[in-house]
């Protein structure tokens, strides 16, 4: 294996990123370094924990020009959105500072008669966050930025694609003044990753990425009684009611669909149309994204750049060739956002009708510009296909009647439900799945429950 990580751009496929894997030794003495520094950590007042937390987030969005810079090089998103991730993380960091004093505040028991007991919410020691490319500041950022205000200290093993972004926050965190070695990065092949999961001294994983990525994880934490958190993909449905705003509602999917060129585990992958309005949103839908202009994403003008790799538009297409084989209609033609070659990481978005649930692309994570539209005649039916999936990170109602979305979301097996809108994280909610999805859960109050255990302290005043 070679002793070098390199990030090669789907831009260009040139090697923009070229680092040094982490030795045994280096990785030991990050390892004690975490140690030492959580140790004080743990004992700073949680108002200078935030204090220092927000200089970290103000130094972040101060750099945000050369973020969306990085961003575009290492995995290919258009210029012209990279600032939408900063603020996406400032929003999220803020509020996971504004809502620690009271979410890790000790819990007041009633009182008794000479005694005094409270339950204290205690830091597990280290978090190895283990990140993921495509967004590769916003789900870091969702373990990052709590853990540390909880009291741990933090090991970031970021994505081979992406790894100017752990860089990144190592400067943030220093120019906001936080003490040596409480957030530290580590440069990781596979098997040494694996290594630091089973190590003892790490006290929890946060781990985002692929399913067979999470059984590693799982694997290899096996027997240590530590807490994992896996968030590992979907392949999120939307269902688009009778009553819908049909332009509103064929907008906001192909934006769900196909922004990020579709390399989101929360994009709209599967797309349920009532038949009374089918038609009608499927035209809205096809001019839509005929409007995309695919290209080199330095470009300002380019609203979907390139796959991060070559192979994973590969795997789309041959997703959609399959899927056309089987009877499925295609409705952007080809040629229409230019040569579509084999072995290149440019790929258009794509609009499939006539599928069904046998077909992969229906059923299986695409990550990629391709979507299905299916036709639906009821409520109960949209319930049903839905469901059936090995996945549930989230899923969305189209609707005038937020009597219905609620009631309908009640029998949709997901991790979050939303009405009219789609692909968004508020922090105020706790970030989740169900089956194949991953467990475990961040951002929100919830999410500092996984990173600290319960400490009782049950004391008697009075002899």
């Amino acid at each position: 294996m070679t002793d070098k990580l390199r990030c090669v751009s789907p831009v260009d496929g040139s090697v923009y990123v070229e680092r040094d894997y982490a030795t045994s030794a280096e990785i030991s003495a990050v390892v004690d370094t975490a140690i030492e520094a959580q140790t004080r950590w743990k004992r700073t007042p949680i108002s200078k924990r935030a204090d220092i937390c927000t200089r970290a987030v103000d130094a972040f969005v101060a750099n945000k020009d050369k973020i969306a810079e990085g961003l575009t090089w290492q995995m290919g998103r258009p210029i012209r959105y990279g600032a939408g991730e900063v603020a996406g993380v400032e929003e999220r960091a803020r509020h996971m500072i504004a809502i620690a004093g009271s979410a890790l505040a000790d819990e007041v028991v009633d009182e008794k008669d000479g005694f005094t007991r409270f339950i204290r919410h205690d830091p597990l020691g280290i978090v190895f966050v283990i990140a993921p490319w495509n967004y590769p500041y916003l789900t870091s950022i969702n373990s990052i930025l709590p853990a540390i205000m909880a009291g741990n200290a933090v090991i970031l093993k970021h994505s081979a694609q992406t790894p100017l972004c752990a860089e990144v926050y190592a400067d943030a965190f220093e120019a906001a003044g936080l003490p040596a070695g409480v957030f530290q990065f580590l440069h990781l092949n596979h098997a040494d990753t694996e290594s630091l999961i089973k190590a003892p001294e790490i006290d929890y994983v946060a781990f985002t990425g692929s399913v067979p990525g999470g059984v590693m994880v799982e694997r290899a934490a096996t027997g240590r009684f530590v807490g994992v958190g896996l968030e590992l993909g979907g392949k999120d449905p939307a269902y688009v009611r009778a009553d819908a705003d049909v332009r509103y509602a064929a907008e906001g999917l192909v934006d769900g669909a196909f922004f990020n060129t579709g390399q989101s585990c929360c994009g709209i992958e599967r797309i349920y149309v009532h038949e009374s309005i089918y038609d009608q949103f499927v035209d809205i839908a096809r001019e839509t994204t005929l409007d995309y202009k695919l290209g080199n994403p330095t470009d300002p003008d380019v609203t979907i750049g390139p796959l991060v790799r070559a192979s994973a538009a590969d795997f789309v297409r041959q997703q959609t060739a399959d899927a056309i084989a089987a009877g499925a209609k295609a409705l952007v033609p080809e040629g229409t956002f230019g040569p579509d070659e084999t072995g290149s990481p440019y790929l258009g978005p794509q609009i499939l009708v006539d599928v069904d649930h046998s077909m992969d692309v229906m059923s299986e994570e695409s990550f990629g510009p391709v979507v299905g539209i299916m036709k639906v005649s009821s409520d109960e039916e949209a319930i049903r296909l839905m469901n059936d999936s090995a996945f549930g990170l989230t899923a969305s109602i189209w609707t005038a009647d937020a009597d219905a979305a609620l009631r309908i979301g009640d029998d949709v097996s997901t991790g979050t439900w939303f009405m009219n809108r789609c692909d968004y994280l508020d922090p105020a909610l706790a970030w989740t799945g169900v089956k194949d999805s991953g467990r475990g859960c961040t951002l929100s109050a919830l999410g500092y429950d996984y990173l600290t255990r319960p400490k009782s302290f049950h004391l008697k005043t009075q002899l």
